[in-house]
């Protein structure tokens, strides 16, 4: 590790590269990325917006909704992952009218203060370090009235992944999540106008096919980690004997996420 460069930086550093790897791959495995993002699109206002932003748009799934929904809008996308962008770019996700792709960090946000309407953000910032600091800058770069909606994972999400590693060995295999409290409380800038709290289960035929599909998401960096590598058949047995006790009666591997789906107001 680079003892020049903060712990956190170099994890941004590992998502970023990790997301972008796999921008080629990721709508194929993306299912709980699409449910998430169609409900937090059908939350958002009907009402003329000047400036929105998709914060952590990914491969683009969210633009052609958002500018459907405000045809006239400043639409602006932003991803800490280069490739994603380039993705978007090369594949020309339709979004008829202006759009700006801009990489950058949400938690240096590079827009100027009271600028935007809204920002939407889906399954995105549970990858952020410093929540106030995400927050605040939401708070300034938001006209007043401007809206923030956010959906976000929970501490109980992949449960049963990270309590199938604890029969293995004592490492962290899975991210630790926000409670909402604390999500809250940094937060605390903006109005909250409302929180709900929704649990999603996917499902695997195997536990290969669940790890390939997390990996391929580029969702298998673990913070504090120095590789993303599982590390030994030995390892991998012990953990697939673990999670067969998870099995459900139709014979499927659960996953479960535990998804806030929140919104704001600058007030």
């Amino acid at each position: 590790m680079n003892a020049l460069v903060p712990t956190h930086q170099l994890f941004k550093q590992q998502i970023a590269n990790s997301f972008s790897r796999c921008a080629s791959t990721y709508n194929q495995v993306a299912e709980l990325q699409r449910r998430v993002a169609d409900q937090l699109l059908s939350r958002l206002p009907k009402q003329s917006i000047n400036n929105v932003v998709d914060l952590g748009t990914g491969t683009g799934y969210a633009l052609p909704r958002l500018r459907k929904n405000y045809p006239d809008a400043k639409l602006l996308g932003v991803d800490l992952a280069e490739g994603m962008l380039n993705y978007i770019a090369s594949n020309r996700v339709e979004t008829a009218g202006e759009l700006n792709l801009i990489c950058a960090d949400a938690e240096n946000l590079p827009f100027a203060d009271q600028s935007l309407d809204l920002i939407y953000s889906s399954l995105s910032v549970q990858w952020c370090r410093d929540y106030s600091k995400l927050f605040d800058e939401c708070y300034r770069v938001l006209k007043p009235a401007g809206q923030l909606h956010i959906a976000t994972l929970g501490p109980k999400s992949l449960w049963q992944l990270r309590e199938a590693w604890q029969q293995v060995d004592s490492d962290q295999h899975v991210n630790e999540f926000l409670p909402l409290d604390a999500l809250i409380e940094s937060s605390r800038l903006l109005q909250l106008n409302s929180c709900d709290v929704e649990t999603i289960e996917l499902s695997y035929g195997d536990l290969s096919s669940l790890l390939k599909a997390l990996k391929t998401l580029g969702a298998s960096v673990v913070e504090g980690r120095s590789a993303s590598g599982l590390g030994g058949r030995e390892r991998l047995r012990l953990l697939n004997q673990a999670y067969q006790t998870l099995r459900r009666p139709d014979g499927l591997l659960p996953l479960s996420y535990e998804v806030y789906f929140m919104s704001w107001t600058k007030a």
